[in-house]
């Protein structure tokens, strides 16, 4: 029955929830949310097709946190952390567009008393609906993107060191990367910002390699977390129960 499914996906998502570290939880979405917001800033590269944004500064954590709950909890899990946040990312960019819609000034209006700064802030902090839409359409098309690439390349590594998960970090970040920025820059870029075929899929490779290293630098740290949760059984509950059903 649907609806006997349903409660058991349900409870499934509650033990979900209860397993995944909180650390890791507070730091997938504050790096979501803080990523689009740095996404507003541009990093000037002197070059027409080369396009990066602050974003990337964050886009590699939301990545190793997606690879650390895939290799540990499974590529569902991941899934379903990643429509969580993207449901907590809107709520967030509702409350932000609610802020910046409150009359009153910022405090940077005394420092300049120029209405520019207020409307400037207020178009920053409250974002436009189309970025928002794309920015998270591309969000949970890529972190499913990186979880079952993930999760694929691990079934057929035989061995558990940081060998089999650099190859399946690296892979999958770079594959969801490239997924992330591909689907933002057609959805977004290339309809409001005139961008061509060729600038869409040029950036987002530059990008993609840009947040790779990123990974690559820090993947050491997530190799060993994922090592201490074995050794200390975290999240056994839920692993088990994906086991039995």
């Amino acid at each position: 029955m649907l609806v006997e499914r349903i409660k058991s996906d349900w409870e499934d998502t509650k033990k979900l929830f209860r397993s995944v570290p909180s650390i890791v939880m507070v730091l997938f979405t504050l790096s979501v949310i803080f990523m689009n917001l740095f996404a507003n800033k541009e990093i000037r590269t002197g070059s027409s097709y080369i396009a990066l944004d602050c974003g990337f500064l964050l886009s590699w954590l939301v990545f190793l946190c997606m690879d650390m709950v895939t290799k540990r909890f499974g590529p569902k899990a991941a899934v379903k952390m990643t429509v969580a946040v993207a449901l907590i990312n809107f709520a967030m960019a509702g409350l932000l567009a609610f802020v910046a819609a409150i009359p009153g000034n910022w405090g940077e209006y005394y420092t300049y008393e120029n209405q520019i700064v207020n409307d400037a802030l207020n178009s920053t902090i409250g974002g436009t609906w189309y970025i928002l839409l794309g920015s998270m359409i591309a969000f949970v098309v890529s972190g499913i993107v990186n979880a079952l690439v993930n999760h694929g390349i691990g079934k057929h590594l035989k061995k558990d060191n940081f060998f089999a998960y650099a190859i399946r970090t690296y892979a999958s970040t770079m594959i969801g990367q490239f997924v992330d920025n591909m689907c933002f820059a057609l959805i977004v870029s290339r309809n409001f910002f005139g961008w061509t075929l060729v600038q869409c899929v040029v950036c987002s490779l530059i990008g993609a390699v840009m947040e790779l290293l990123c990974e690559i630098i820090f993947s050491p740290i997530g190799y060993s977390v994922c090592k201490k949760w074995e050794k200390e059984n975290v999240g056994s509950e839920y692993i088990a129960l994906q086991k039995v059903a």
